[in-house]
């Protein structure tokens, strides 16, 4: 017996980018702990290199 492809279709009357905002929303509940480490990695990455970019500067 031959199995069948399942075929999904939805029909989706928001905007793009109202959708990318709700599953961006989704996606960010879904991996809350991730996502905050992400962020807090990024701010300690842009304090590091604000301090050694000040090194050896005399004002």
């Amino acid at each position: 017996m031959k199995k069948r492809k399942l075929n999904y279709r939805f029909h989706n009357p928001n905007p793009t980018a109202a959708t990318a905002d709700y599953l961006l929303k989704i996606f960010m509940e879904a991996n809350q702990e991730k996502v905050q480490l992400a962020i807090q990695s990024a701010a300690d990455a842009v304090d590091g290199s604000g301090e050694k970019d000040n090194e050896g500067c005399h004002a």
